[in-house]
């Protein structure tokens, strides 16, 4: 099952507050949220794209934990962009002296940044236009690095703002050059399952 748009308005606008009790509420279910307030349902990943998921934030939570650069966050947590659209990479992390900017009720919900990294994996169901649309939604609102990680074609997409988007074919490993230094993502673990 692939992710289900639903548009609300003019009969519903979320608040804020409303779209975060809605997540709280159905835990079960991802909701992402568009600049234009449309609802994105999206279904839990099977088990081989859970466990590709879970291998990118342990690689990224480890070299956090010994560079003590920034904070980590996986799929479940939310951030407001600048455009209005609430987001929920597969991995993300923001510079600590970022994330310690924002006042800690900002924090404890769907915070006002953009992440300054994001990790996407294109999932067995997802369509990889919709996702290279949100990759370039990031760059627009001020995040400096994303990856697009696409295991069944085993390719990896590498956006930066004001550059082209890089395409990688069966690459091993990704530097999280000057932004992340010293990270390096080693693609065997998520790259695994596919033949």
């Amino acid at each position: 099952m692939s992710a289900i748009t639903v548009t609300l308005t003019p009969v519903i606008e979320l608040s804020d507050d409303a779209f975060y009790e809605l997540c709280q509420n159905n835990r079960e279910l991802r909701f992402e949220r568009t600049a234009m307030g449309e609802l994105i349902i999206m279904p839990p990943v099977g088990g081989e794209g859970s466990s590709r998921e879970a291998e990118a934030i342990i690689q990224l939570g480890i070299w956090n934990k010994q560079a003590k650069l920034g904070i980590v966050f996986s799929s479940s947590g939310g951030f407001k962009l600048p455009n209005g659209a609430d987001r929920s990479p597969d991995a993300a992390w923001i510079e600590r002296s970022r994330w310690e900017a924002l006042p800690l009720e900002q924090r404890r919900k769907f915070p006002p940044i953009a992440p300054d990294f994001v990790i996407e994996l294109r999932s067995e169901t997802d369509e990889l236009k919709p996702l290279q649309d949100k990759m370039q939604e990031y760059m627009e609102n001020g995040v400096k690095l994303g990856w697009l990680l696409n295991p069944k074609e085993r390719q990896v997409e590498i956006y930066q703002p004001g550059q082209p988007v890089e395409v990688l074919n069966s690459p091993s490993q990704l530097s999280g050059e000057s932004l992340l230094p010293g990270f390096v993502l080693d693609l065997s673990e998520i790259f695994k399952f596919e033949p």
